[in-house]
């Protein structure tokens, strides 16, 4: 039991610092300081930064693929799906804020690399195809005005994850504190699928 205490103390404090310093600021004294454990404890259970770094965020990205795949294969109708996703993903992002960061430092890195650890820890990654045909049918029936499946998710899922990205640019620009940011974020789960959804409609 104590194992999975300590281990469990580790990765809080390290999402935390991670989060505070970027991973190229943190330190592993930093972590093992805010965990409440000397240096070389954190070492003998994570070896290096970039172990426990994978590990952290592999594990987040193991509770948001299958939600997400199981909305994009599900028989629910189009902006149905569209608002499940979108709510699905930005609580996923609300409880961990690191992921959009830790995505775009590891695509900045090691791109190739990190996609296949992605697939690889989450049975074959994100499965869009039948959300893509689904796009295809709507646009061909004439429900939807006419859009590339590929343009349409990029534009979900950037109006999902930049805000995090761009946190503190946002926050200085603003004028805005933690508090007011994190209401703003909450009213996106169905602001951004009714700006999507209404681009959509002829």
């Amino acid at each position: 039991m104590e194992v999975t205490t300590t281990e469990a103390k580790i990765k809080a404090a390290a999402q935390k610092v991670f989060l505070e310093k970027g991973f190229s600021g943190a330190r592993m004294q930093d972590i093992a300081d805010k965990a409440g454990i000397n240096k070389a404890l954190l070492h003998y259970y994570y070896r290096s930064k970039d172990k426990l770094f994978d590990i952290i965020f592999m594990e987040s990205f193991q509770k948001i693929i299958p939600k997400i795949n199981l909305i994009a294969q599900s028989d629910a109708p189009l902006f149905e799906k569209i608002e499940k996703f979108v709510g699905e993903y930005i609580v996923a992002i609300n409880a961990d804020p690191m992921v959009p960061l830790f995505v775009l430092h590891e695509l900045t890195r090691h791109p190739e690399k990190f996609i296949q650890k992605v697939f690889s820890a989450t049975d074959g990654g994100p499965k869009v195809g039948k959300l893509v045909a689904q796009i295809q049918e709507e646009a061909e029936k004439g429900n939807i005005r006419p859009i590339h499946p590929a343009t349409l998710l990029m534009n979900i899922m950037s109006l999902c994850i930049f805000p995090y990205i761009g946190k503190p640019m946002f926050q200085m620009v603003l004028s805005i504190d933690d508090k007011q940011f994190s209401t703003l974020l909450a009213q996106r789960k169905t602001e951004v699928s009714a700006f999507v959804i209404n681009a959509l409609r002829l």
